[in-house]
């Protein structure tokens, strides 16, 4: 199993960022996939999760209305585009998700925003 993430960097506040996690390593159509983020001296948090179709999704509170998550499933790929970034938003993002109860996280992609 093997979940790449990439798109990170610098962004001012109020800018865009779109996050990518490659899959690999498992059939990614029968696996909902799961965004964290963990900031500086701060716990690792969920962030968003999108069901195996696609039809589903959920977000936590502070990035509602501001980040979509997405998935291409004849990619084996995972999306969450950023929109109207703020500094709270600073932390590295982790691709996860679970197979047969045990969790495969991918190396991360920092993001900062600041100006």
């Amino acid at each position: 199993v093997q979940l790449v993430e990439s798109g990170g960097g610098l962004v001012q506040p109020g800018g865009s960022l779109r996050l990518s996690c490659a899959a690999s390593g498992f059939t990614f159509s029968r696996n909902g996939m799961i965004w964290h983020r963990q900031a500086p001296g701060k716990g690792r948090e969920w962030v968003a999760g999108i069901s195996v179709t696609g039809d589903t999704t959920n977000y936590r509170d502070s990035v509602k209305g501001r980040f979509t998550i997405s998935r291409d499933n004849t990619k084996n790929m995972v999306y969450l585009q950023m929109n109207n970034l703020k500094p709270e938003d600073t932390a590295v993002y982790y691709c996860n998700t679970f197979i047969a109860g045990i969790p495969y996280w991918g190396q991360g992609t920092q993001v900062t925003v600041s100006s």
